[in-house]
């Protein structure tokens, strides 16, 4: 099938980001809100409707409010296709089931992408671009997953094919857990100086970015998917435990330390690459550039000018220093041609490392 009409019952980051991404693809989409003006501003951003009913409907709405919507949304239109969004999948099966809505009329789906800022002001066309996003077809009608799949494909996306109780596992791992533990370091900076936090670098802000989180939004993530983030919370509290025994003691502090960094090594090694691809161990090509305007843009034509691919860049600056250092991360093999054509060029390029 090709989708014609969508109808987007949430009016927030993922639901307006998918419209966005959608109009610009020529398919009409109505935006639904409880909230007026959050489905003004979303429905404005994405232009007006048509009337005619829609062959999708996404509840792109927190978990706590979709057994509210479901059997309005189906009355309205019984013929559509239902997906939902929500980041935890055992709770929209068990509404549906109590629903009007047959269960194989409504796919479970979940796109692993945002942003630390939510609503509609904050929504992109292009969020889900090379983004995977988990499909939950056991037992969905097949026209209901050729919808889902092509909503994923239109949207740059990339589908992954999981049961509820295994995507489940798998988010607490790759996305509750993280954010919980980014949380609680974050926690551990109030108590500190003003003067100290001015020092942080890279490595903190890293660490701590999804600690920015909508409070709301994952108070309720973390709630509803307990039963599978709690086991390992209470793991990592064990090998926590574990470090602050060894830091008490003395002869084998610095070899248990070493053990902690090599596993955490190893577990790090295992996130794949771009696009879900194997995980690469890229050749960083350092560059230092003068602090004024476009020397990043010509940094970037020189690359183009060498035909090389950046796979990832890190800038480090410091307020009133007159240099910055701009890491490029590439293969080995594009960082020697990069790093011979800069040198020709006069740029004050280093050793690729």
């Amino acid at each position: 099938m090709r989708l014609k009409k969508v109808r987007i019952v949430g009016s927030g980051l993922i639901g307006t980001s998918i419209g966005l991404g959608l109009v610009a693809r020529n398919i009409s989409v109505e935006m639904v809100d409880i909230d007026p003006r959050a489905q003004k501003l979303a429905q404005d951003l994405i232009g007006a409707p048509t009337p005619e009913k829609a062959d999708l409907t996404i509840l792109a709405l927190p978990s706590s409010a979709l057994s509210s919507v479901l059997n309005r949304e189906y009355d309205l239109n019984p013929e559509s296709k239902f997906i939902d969004i929500g980041s935890v999948k055992t709770k929209p099966v068990l509404d549906v089931e109590r629903s009007q809505i047959p269960t194989g009329r409504f796919c479970p789906t979940h796109p692993m992408a945002g942003r630390e800022i939510g609503g509609a002001e904050s929504a992109r066309g292009d969020l889900f671009a090379g983004r995977p996003w988990i499909l939950c077809v056991q037992g969905v009608d097949a026209d209901v997953v050729e919808a889902a799949k092509e909503l994923v494909e239109l949207l740059g996306a990339k589908a992954f094919e999981v049961d509820v109780d295994e995507h489940d596992m798998a988010v607490a791992l790759i996305s509750h857990l993280p954010q919980m533990v980014a949380s609680l370091l974050a926690k551990q900076l109030n108590a500190g100086q003003s003067k100290w936090l001015a020092l942080a670098g890279s490595g903190l802000r890293d660490t701590t970015r999804i600690a920015e989180s909508d409070p709301i939004l994952w108070s309720e993530i973390i709630s509803e998917n307990r039963e599978k983030v709690l086991p390992l919370l209470e793991t990592f509290a064990e090998d926590l435990s574990e470090v602050i025994s060894n830091l008490r003691g003395s002869e084998s502090t610095k070899t248990a330390i070493k053990k902690l960094i090599v596993d955490g090594n190893l577990g790090r090694s295992k996130i794949p690459g771009k696009h879900g691809g194997v995980a690469r161990d890229y050749t960083l090509l350092p560059v230092v550039i003068e602090d004024k305007p476009g020397q990043l843009g010509l940094l970037f034509t020189e690359c183009d000018k060498a035909r090389v691919n950046i796979e990832d860049l890190a800038i480090e600056h410091t307020p009133g220093q007159f240099t910055g250092l701009i890491t490029l991360s590439l293969s080995a093999t594009d960082a020697q041609t990069l790093y011979e054509h800069l040198l020709g060029c006069g740029w004050n390029v280093h050793t690729p490392r």
